[in-house]
Formats: C-alpha cells, structure tokens, sequence
C-alpha cells in the first residue's frame, strides 16, 4: 500500500512537471524500468532516490510524501 502512494504521488508530479518517463529517469541517473517499478506501486523508493526526485521536481520532500491517512483508512 505505501510503495501504491509513493507511486500514484510521484508518477502525478512527474506528469504536472511535464516529463516523460524516459526523460525523467535519466535526469535521476536510473532505469526507466526502476521508474516504472517505483511508480506502479511495486517497489519503494529509497529515501536517497526520493530525495533526488524531489531535488528534480523543484519541491520538498515534505510535498512529495503520500498523506498519513486516506479518508478509507480513517473509515477502517
């Protein structure tokens, strides 16, 4: 669940900030396929790589971190 919010977050900037996958990985020096990965929801970025996309998005990290809760977690 945590690696789906840092995906759907990141993957939202990412397209707000007008990159394409490819051109974006290759700023942060990974693979598309990572970036893909990391985006999908199937693996958590390490704190250096969130640190490094949010250096390239021009935000904090505080910005780019998922919110504690969901109103459907709250609910739970």
């Amino acid at each position: 669940m945590e690696a789906e919010k840092w995906g759907r977050r990141i993957r939202a900037y990412r397209k707000l900030k007008g990159y394409t996958q490819e051109s974006f990985a290759k700023n942060l020096h990974i693979s598309v396929s990572v970036l893909g990965e990391v985006e999908r929801g199937n693996r958590v970025p390490s704190e250096e790589l969130v640190q490094s996309i949010a250096k390239e998005l021009n935000i904090t990290v505080k910005e780019l971190e998922p919110p504690e809760l969901t109103r459907e977690e709250v609910k739970n």
